[in-house]
């Protein structure tokens, strides 16, 4: 009877190995979660960088197209407005909004993710767009999810 028993094989697993199992699964469960939506966010950052590109272009068309002359900084939002006219030819989805001003935009926190503002006759000081450029400059300053904000010499 007792070399039955030491001969009987030992099937299946433990305890402890089917909970160690689980606890790596859960890590790894646990990273993807974590990494998921900081994926997601540079995705539509991306899809942000490129549509400001596309409105750059269009300024920088603008103003050779108009000899020289930068888009006019009116607060109109009629169709027949620069800004509008610009931000139809980029086909921007991630842009909802195109700002065209003369001055200084203050701050980062002035463009929210999904806003831009082309600063006339201005020029890039790290990711602020500032007046000061020649007649022939502009800046484009876009904003970004997670606070930031990115700005483009024209």
């Amino acid at each position: 009877m007792l070399n039955k028993i030491k001969n009987r094989k030992q099937e299946g697993f433990t305890i402890i190995e089917v909970l160690i199992v689980l606890a790596i699964a859960g890590l790894i469960m646990l990273i993807v979660f974590l990494a998921v939506p900081a994926l997601q966010r540079n995705s539509r950052n991306t899809e942000v960088k490129n549509e400001a590109n596309r409105m750059a272009t269009g300024i920088n068309e603008f103003i050779s197209n108009a000899n020289g002359k930068n888009p006019s900084a009116s607060a109109s939002t009629t169709a027949n407005s620069d800004a509008e006219t610009i931000y139809k030819g980029a086909t921007a989805t991630r842009i909802t909004k195109l700002t065209i001003q003369t001055g200084d935009v203050t701050n980062a926190s002035d463009t929210p993710s999904g806003i831009a503002i082309a600063v006339t006759n201005g020029q890039c000081n790290g990711n602020i767009a500032k007046s000061g450029g020649t007649a022939r400059q502009a800046a484009l300053q876009y904003g970004l999810e997670g606070g930031q904000s990115a700005c483009i010499q024209i």
